[in-house]
């Protein structure tokens, strides 16, 4: 029988003096409260009550066992509510996994806002770009690209869509022109991730249906932003994620080109183990990205920086500027605290109380 049941049904018939009464007491048959002492004295090997036809005692071994029985059992209430507590109230830490670049340009403002509305969740946020077991490494939830899952068996929920975005400053447009087709890509020094990534080929979709192109690079790099800083310099013309590079078209730094055509989308999904007992802290967070991404229009991140495909008008000043000049703001200390958040400076006090963050391997993304 079952072991805790039997310590229950003993305590209760202790307390009560009854066995009748402690089976009404637990919804159970006279007969069974009675077999569930039995098992457990079998269990002991010893008496725990003295029974009379007309009372109950406690022998000197079931006065022991009532003590510490109770108090396992109160010890056990106490484990089981303060589970359920949790599962209703989000509490804990609540560990996240997450693309490197991805998660420095877009993580940290809905981090900011969610902890500031549940304060006694703390995020504890990994961010790496290879495969990811959300189960075996212990993670909560994942805001991850579909290359990242390794297992089959996690619930997957899309958040949004990165659009990959050619570009170039506008000093470099205006020293080595403009290209207006993707094969004219081929006559510029071009920025790229590794083939590994992507492929050798970029593949887009434009007026005149699909277009392939091999680009002819002139640095290879595995990390987004690192192709970001290539770009402000000068150095050639960059494939970037939109999310990443929004601002600097925004400010002129760097020009849309070829916006007739459309590269492959990368989708960001939210993922987590099981859809069962999803405890509080996952639920809010869900709950949390999904709307914090569906405030960005056509769920399209950077795209809320560019209208109709097109940066704004870059004024002559800007386009003279020296290309030490751009770079050098690229790099500053404060812009970088700006690229972060995607807004105003995160106050003192928040900062002072941030998710703890751990990066790994450097992502593409």
């Amino acid at each position: 029988m079952d072991h805790l049941q039997s310590m229950r049904v003993f305590v209760k018939v202790a307390d009560l003096g009854s066995f009748a009464r402690a089976a009404a007491a637990m919804d159970i048959s006279n007969a069974v409260a009675t077999r569930h002492v039995a098992d457990l004295e079998g269990r002991l090997g010893t008496r725990l009550l003295n029974r009379t036809t007309r009372s109950l005692s406690l022998t000197e071994s079931g006065q022991v066992y009532l003590e510490r029985a109770r108090q396992i059992l109160d010890e056990l209430e106490d484990v089981e509510q303060m589970v359920v507590a949790r599962n209703h109230e989000p509490v804990g830490t609540l560990r996240i996994v997450a693309p490197v670049v991805f998660g420095l340009h877009n993580l940290a403002p809905v981090l900011q806002t969610y902890t500031q509305r549940f304060p006694q969740v703390v995020p504890d946020v990994t961010l790496v770009d290879r495969q990811v077991d959300l189960v075996e490494e212990g993670f909560d939830l994942g805001v991850v690209t579909a290359r990242q899952m390794r297992s089959a068996s996690i619930v997957t929920r899309r958040l949004t869509t990165g659009c990959m975005t050619v570009c170039a400053t506008p000093a470099y447009l205006e020293k080595h022109g403009t290209p207006t087709r993707p094969e004219q890509m081929m006559e510029h020094p071009c920025l790229s991730l590794p083939s590994e990534f992507w492929g050798d080929e970029r593949v887009f979709t434009g007026p005149d249906g699909e277009i392939r192109v091999r680009p002819t690079n002139v640095i290879v790099a595995n990390n987004t932003e690192m192709l970001r800083q290539f770009a402000l310099l000068g150095m050639g013309i960059a494939i970037l994620p939109s999310y990443l590079i929004g601002r600097d078209m925004a400010r002129g730094r760097l020009v849309r080109l070829l916006g007739e055509y459309r590269l492959p989308q990368v989708e960001i999904n939210i993922a987590y183990p099981s859809r069962r007992h999803l405890p509080a802290k996952v639920r809010t967070f869900i709950d949390h990205l999904v709307e914090h991404f569906s405030q960005t229009p056509n769920g399209q991140l950077g795209e809320q920086w560019v209208k109709d495909g097109l940066a704004r008008p870059v004024p002559a000043t800007e386009r003279h500027a020296s290309q030490h000049a751009v770079a050098q703001e690229a790099f500053d200390e404060a812009e970088a605290e700006e690229a972060l958040l995607d807004g105003e400076r995160t106050p003192k006090a928040a900062r002072a109380s941030a998710p703890r963050t751990r990066t790994s391997a450097m992502s593409p993304l």
